[in-house]
C-alpha cells in the first residue's frame, strides 16, 4: 500500500503548500471559506453552514455522541458525491500528488473526510493543525517581511500605473489595491462592488509575496490602514512604515488629466455619490462646486476640487507615519515607464 494511503498521515504547514498544482480540500462549512481560506483551495464542506450551527447546537446542548449521530446522518448522502468529486480532481492532474485535505485544526471534518477518500483508494495527506496553523505560518512570515520599497505621491501621480510598469522591467511588485479590488478612496469602488474579506486579503497578499525573491526589493504603494472596506494587515502594515519612500512629484495639471483618465467613463450620478461621502470634510460649499462641475461635464474642474481634499489628507498622512528614509523624485513630463525605469534603477 503506498505511503500516502496510510491512515491519518499528516505533513506540517510549509512553503509546499502553495505550490503550483497542489490541490486542498477545505472541508470547513461554506461561510468559513468565504471569511479566508488558502488561495487556490476548493471549497468541500463536510457540512453546509445550516448543517454546521445544528450540529453545533447539539454538542452545546446534547453533547459529543450526539452530535457525532446527528453529524453521520447529514454525511451519509453526500459520501458518494465526495468520493466522485475527489476521484476527478487526483486523477486530473497532470503529476499525481495526494489531495491536501484540512479543517479548521486539523479534527473530525478533515479526519472524516480523509478516512473516507483513503477507503475509497484515494491517495490523501491531512494538513496538521488545519487552517488555524497555515493562518499563523502565513502571519509569521509576513511579520518577518524585510526589503520593502515604497512608492509614494499625492493623488493622481499615477502610483499604480507606475507600478504596472516597473513588472515588466523585473521588479517584485505587490498591487495592494488590486487584491483588495479598490483604488483606495471614496472613489476607488464606484459600482459597490464587493472586495474579498480582511482575512482572504491577507492570505493572498502573504501568498503573492511568498512566491517573490526576499533577497531582492518589493515594491508596493504607500497605503492607509484601510483599502476600502479591507484592513491591511497588520504585520504588512509595519513592515511598510518602516520601508524607505520614494515620492514621486507631478504637475497638478499631470494628476488631474490622471484622473480625468481614470474616471472619465464613470457614470456621472456614482462620481456624484463619491463626493457626497466626502462633503463633510471636503466642505459643503466645495462639495456642491464639484457637483456642479460634474452636471457640466467639467470633470477636470470637479477633479482638481478632490484634489484640494486629498493633497491635505495625504500630507497629514505623510507627516503622521514618518517613514526613516524618504527620498524625493520628479515625475514632471516623464511617462509612467519613464519614471517605473528610473525607480528601478534607484532601488
Amino acid at each position: 500500500m503506498s505511503t500516502f494511503r496510510e491512515p491519518s498521515k499528516q505533513r506540517e504547514v510549509g512553503s509546499w503548500i502553495l505550490e503550483s498544482g497542489q490541490i486542498i480540500l477545505d472541508t470547513r462549512s461554506p461561510a468559513e471559506f468565504s471569511k479566508g481560506h488558502i488561495p487556490g483551495a476548493h471549497v468541500f464542506p463536510l457540512f453546509d453552514d445550516e448543517e454546521r450551527a445544528v450540529i453545533g447546537t447539539l454538542y452545546k446542548q446534547q453533547g459529543q455522541d450526539s452530535a457525532i449521530e446527528r453529524g453521520l446522518e447529514l454525511v451519509g448522502p453526500k459520501m458518494a458525491d465526495f468520493v466522485r468529486r475527489s476521484r476527478q480532481l487526483y486523477q486530473n492532474q497532470g503529476v499525481p500528488k495526494p489531495l491536501l485535505i484540512h479543517c479548521w485544526r486539523g479534527g473530525m471534518r478533515s479526519g472524516s473526510v480523509a478516512w473516507l477518500l483513503e477507503t475509497a483508494g484515494i491517495p490523501v495527506v491531512k494538513l496538521q493543525g488545519g487552517y488555524k496553523a497555515y493562518r499563523n505560518w502565513a502571519r509569521a512570515e509576513l511579520a518577518e517581511l524585510s526589503n520593502l520599497r515604497i512608492l509614494g505621491g499625492m493623488t493622481g501621480v499615477g502610483k499604480t500605473p507606475i507600478l504596472h510598469a516597473m513588472a515588466p522591467l523585473g521588479a517584485q511588485v505587490l498591487d495592494l489595491e488590486g487584491l483588495a479590488d479598490h483604488l483606495g478612496s471614496a472613489f476607488g469602488n464606484l459600482d459597490r462592488h464587493e472586495q474579498p474579506s480582511s482575512e482572504q486579503f491577507s492570505n493572498d497578499c502573504h501568498a503573492v509575496i511568498h512566491a517573490m525573491d526576499p533577497e531582492r526589493p518589493i515594491w508596493v504603494e504607500d497605503e492607509s490602514r484601510v483599502i476600502g472596506t479591507v484592513h491591511v494587515p497588520e504585520e504588512l502594515f509595519q513592515a511598510m512604515s518602516q520601508a524607505p519612500i520614494w515620492e514621486v512629484a507631478r504637475t497638478d495639471d499631470e494628476r488631474i488629466q490622471e484622473l480625468c483618465r481614470i474616471y472619465g467613463g464613470a457614470e456621472r450620478d456614482t462620481l456624484r455619490a463619491a463626493f457626497m461621502r466626502i462633503q463633510e470634510k471636503l466642505g459643503g460649499a466645495r462639495c456642491q462646486e464639484a457637483i456642479a462641475a460634474l452636471d457640466a461635464d467639467d470633470l477636470p474642474r470637479a477633479a482638481g476640487i478632490g484634489l484640494s481634499y486629498y493633497d491635505k489628507l495625504y500630507q497629514h498622512t505623510i507627516r503622521r507615519y514618518a517613514r526613516p528614509n524618504h527620498h524625493q523624485m520628479s515625475g514632471i513630463g516623464m511617462t509612467f515607464y519613464e519614471i517605473a525605469s528610473a525607480l528601478h534603477h534607484l532601488s
